[in-house]
């Protein structure tokens, strides 16, 4: 269903046609109180790109160590014990 013009009292009543008509790429004009107050379209997306090339460059900026699941699970129990303290389940 496509929704060309929608009231300002509409607005309630018709929001699942209007988010329809929006999702589906329609563009609604909004009026109130007769006069054409303005134009309700859908707004862009804006995905975001996974760049693999900028990505690996930053990793090898940055130089991380290697660290294995075990070091990584030392590392996060410490954590853990220094924030909670050494009674923790």
């Amino acid at each position: 269903m496509t929704m060309d013009i929608i009231t300002t009292t509409d607005l309630r009543s018709k929001t699942p046609q209007l988010v329809d008509t929006l999702k589906n790429g329609g563009e609604v004009i909004l009026v109130h109180r007769s006069k054409i107050i303005g134009k309700i379209k859908p707004a862009k997306e804006e995905t975001i790109k996974f760049n693999a090339e900028k990505f690996k460059k930053l990793a090898v900026e940055l130089n991380l160590p290697k660290l294995s699941d075990r070091e990584i699970r030392k590392r996060y129990s410490e954590y853990l014990t220094k924030r909670y303290g050494k009674n923790i389940s």
